[in-house]
C-alpha cells in the first residue's frame, strides 16, 4: 500500500482542535501572532499546552508557528518561547528566520524544524540546504506547479509539505497600511488587532475579485481572491509520496473546516486504498466543497497546473 500523507489543518481555537481531530486531521499548526504569521486563531501558552495534551492523547501531532521574521527586540524572547515549547512536548516548530534555527540548536536541539517562508521554497536545492542546516521538513511555495512538486519530492532529503486547500498570501508589509489609510482619510477608525473579523476587502472590478486584507502585529496582509482546492487531483502527489497535505483555515469558520477536513480525509484514504473508487467519487467531493464555499470565493487549482506568474 502507498504511504498516506499527513493531513494537517489550522484550527482557530481549542474547540476547533477537538472537532478537526474528530473529522480526521492528523496534525495541527497553531501559535500566537507574536511569533507566527497568518494563523487561523490565537493560541497563548496555556492553549498550546491544552492542544498538545489533546493531540497526544489521540496519537496526533502539534506544530507551532514561529515563521515571522524577527527584529532585534524579539530575538531575546525566542529562547524562552522555544524552551516552553520543548517542555510542552510539541512535535515541531515552523520557522522562516534563521534566528529560530540558531535558538533551537542552542535550547532544544532535538526539536523538529519545518522550513517555511511561504514563497521561497521553490526547488530541491533550497529544501536540502535547510535540511542540512537542521530542518526536517520543507513547506513548498504555493506558486509552483505539480511537476515541480513531484521533482522536488524525488530529490529532497527532507519531508515535503504542500498546501492543498484554502487561501494563500499574496502580499505582506510590516507597515500598518490600513490604519495609515484611515488616518489619511481623516477617519477616526483605529484598526483593532482583531481586524480579521472585520471582513475588509480590496476589490478589483475588472476581474470581479475580492482580496481579503487584514492587519496584525506583523503588519498588513493581502490574501488571494480564490481558495486552492485539489481534492480531485491528489493522485500525483500521493504517488510521489508527498509527506503532508495542509488545509489552511485562515478566515474560515470551524464548521467549514470540519466538513473540509472530513472530505479530504475520505478522499486521501480512498486515493491510497481504492484508486478506482476515488476516481469515481472525486467530482462529488469537489461539488460538496463548492456548496460550502463563502460567497465571492471561488475554488481553483492555484498554480498546480500552470506556470508561476509573479
Amino acid at each position: 500500500m502507498e504511504k498516506k500523507p499527513e493531513l494537517l489543518v489550522t484550527p482557530k481555537d481549542i474547540e476547533a482542535v477537538n472537532r478537526l481531530f474528530a473529522a480526521g486531521a492528523d496534525a495541527i499548526v497553531i501559535g500566537e501572532e507574536r511569533y507566527g504569521l497568518r494563523l487561523a486563531g490565537e493560541f497563548p501558552r496555556e492553549a498550546v499546552k491544552e492542544a498538545t495534551a489533546i493531540a497526544h492523547n489521540q496519537g496526533k501531532k502539534v506544530y507551532v508557528a514561529m515563521n515571522a521574521l524577527f527584529h532585534n527586540e524579539k530575538v531575546d524572547e525566542l529562547a524562552d518561547y522555544v524552551q516552553f515549547l520543548h517542555e510542552t512536548g510539541v512535535d515541531g516548530i515552523t520557522f522562516g528566520d534563521p534566528a529560530v534555527l540558531m535558538t533551537v540548536r542552542e535550547v532544544a536541539p532535538e526539536m523538529k524544524l519545518h522550513w517555511n517562508t511561504e514563497q521561497t521554497v521553490t526547488n530541491w536545492f533550497t529544501s536540502n540546504y535547510w535540511g542540512r542546516k537542521g530542518a526536517k521538513r520543507a513547506v513548498l511555495a504555493r506558486e509552483i506547479n505539480m511537476d515541480a512538486i513531484v521533482e522536488i519530492k524525488e530529490n529532497a532529503e527532507v519531508e515535503i509539505e504542500v498546501q492543498v486547500h484554502g487561501m494563500t498570501s499574496m502580499f505582506q508589509s510590516k507597515r500598518t497600511l490600513i490604519g495609515n489609510y484611515m488616518q489619511f482619510q481623516g477617519k477616526n477608525l483605529s484598526v483593532e488587532k482583531r481586524d480579521k473579523e472585520r471582513n475588509l476587502h480590496l476589490f478589483d472590478p475588472e476581474r470581479n475579485a475580492r482580496y481579503p486584507i487584514f492587519e496584525d502585529e506583523n503588519g498588513t496582509h493581502i490574501m488571494s481572491p480564490n481558495d486552492i482546492c485539489i481534492i480531485d487531483e491528489l493522485e500525483e502527489m500521493i504517488d510521489a509520496e508527498v509527506d503532508s497535505f495542509k488545509i489552511d483555515g485562515l478566515l474560515k469558520s470551524t464548521e467549514y473546516m470540519e466538513i473540509t477536513t472530513a472530505l479530504y480525509r475520505e478522499a486521501i484514504d480512498l486515493c491510497v486504498t481504492d484508486r478506482d473508487e476515488y476516481e469515481e467519487r472525486k467530482e462529488e467531493y469537489l461539488k460538496k466543497l463548492e456548496e460550502i464555499q463563502p460567497e465571492n470565493r471561488k475554488l481553483d487549482t492555484g498554480f498546480f497546473f500552470k506556470e508561476t506568474v509573479y
